[in-house]
């Protein structure tokens, strides 16, 4: 917790669980006690008036002692759920994203002969990003695609979907995009984030921030048959969070939504593997800048950047020549046996052993609009139209 600067996080758990030890141990040998003095009544012909109110009293302490017994492992509980993964020993340590480490980049960047335009200069210029009717539906920091605009976004789709599971060995998930609480609560998502979710209150339905959560809690409370590991799945979404940020920060374009596209890739594997498997991961992302002819970088976070529910992670940032600024477009992250612990997640390493949790893994493959802006800045041309690359012709 001191790496990911949270030094006093365990004191309120390590306290509330001494007292619900305590707790436990009072209830139990009340309990017992009760249970004798129960016997010894039934083997009396009388029944002794202050052993009969003996029990009563008893009885009654017994059921209150149970009552704050849970009450206790609930706040137990639900100060456990806000404890973050461990970060794995070979993560930098750091305090935040200035600690982070770059560890390769791909691509070339484009040497532009006029001064490049940002995405919503060219989006409006192409009559293709409508800003004002976006507000006019839905209020700030929403956006209406026509046109080819609204075709290059599902070109994307299509184009990354195909590339991860014809050639990348993905299996497609189309899941809700509304899921119940405990799926939120296995993802990692609630009760840490609850003010970033979008909440039908009647239903209890959770709108999805990612299908990370629909794909954490496909196997949910299963024993996976260890000869079928790893599980390789890629799922598009919508995705919907609550973008809070400060009054002028990310307000030009389409870069923060409170909806936005997302193609996920998500992966069940053994522990010992999981490693690999985030190299793996990484590269299955990568694949897709690369095909796409967009300059990007690799960037290891440091302990203090982690997200949640991740003991390691690698961003995937490509580069907007428009806006003169690199954007995330995946988080990488192999989250070992911290989801799986949650949404109880195990498989049978062989017939007949005992059931281990699996690892989990997760990242983008790639995230929208950020690959739309990311094409269209470094695409346009000297006469104000997008070349749109090569990869996507036959999508266009």
């Amino acid at each position: 917790m001191k790496l990911r600067g949270l030094p006093d996080a365990l004191g309120p758990v390590v306290g509330i669980d001494e007292r619900y030890r305590k707790l436990l141990r009072e209830t139990e040998d009340l309990r017992a006690r009760h249970n004798q003095a129960s016997k010894e009544l039934g083997r009396m012909k009388e029944k002794p008036q202050a052993l009969l109110e003996e029990l009563r009293v008893m009885g009654e302490r017994a059921a209150e002692l149970q009552r704050v017994t849970r009450e206790t492992k609930e706040s137990l509980d639900a100060l456990l759920l806000e404890l973050p993964n461990i970060p794995d020993k070979s993560v930098p340590e750091g305090k935040d994203a200035a600690d982070n480490i770059e560890v390769r980049t791909g691509g070339t960047f484009r040497e532009f002969d006029f001064e490049p335009l940002p995405h919503w200069e060219i989006g409006e210029r192409l009559d293709i990003i409508d800003f004002a009717r976006g507000v006019k539906l839905a209020g700030s920091r929403f956006y209406v695609l026509k046109g080819l605009g609204a075709r290059l976004q599902r070109a994307l789709i299509a184009f990354m979907l195909d590339l991860h599971t014809k050639e990348h060995g993905y299996s497609e998930i189309y899941p809700p995009f509304m899921l119940h609480r405990e799926c939120m609560v296995g993802s990692g998502n609630l009760p840490k984030f609850a003010d970033n979710l979008y909440h039908d209150a009647e239903e209890d339905y959770w709108f999805v921030p990612t299908a990370e959560v629909p794909l954490t809690n496909l196997h949910r409370d299963e024993i996976l048959d260890g000869a079928s590991l790893p599980l390789n799945y890629t799922a598009y979404t919508p995705c919907f969070r609550r973008e809070k940020m400060a009054a002028g920060k990310d307000t030009r374009g389409i870069k923060r939504g409170h909806q936005f596209d997302k193609v996920e890739l998500y992966k069940y594997v053994r522990p010992e593997e999981s490693d690999r498997e985030l190299d793996r991961l990484v590269a299955d992302a990568e694949e897709v800048l690369r095909r796409l002819n967009l300059p990007y970088r690799i960037v290891q976070l440091c302990t203090g950047d982690l997200g949640f529910a991740a003991c390691k992670t690698f961003d995937i940032e490509v580069w907007a020549p428009g806006s003169k600024e690199w954007l995330e477009v995946s988080s990488c992250s192999n989250c070992s046996d911290f989801q799986a612990r949650r949404a109880n997640l195990r498989f049978r390493p062989e017939p007949g052993a005992k059931p281990q949790y699996v690892h989990t893994l997760n990242g983008s493959g790639l995230a929208l609009p950020r690959v739309f802006i990311a094409v269209l800045e470094t695409s346009q041309q000297a006469d104000g139209t997008v070349l749109v690359p090569e990869a996507l012709d036959s999508y266009m």
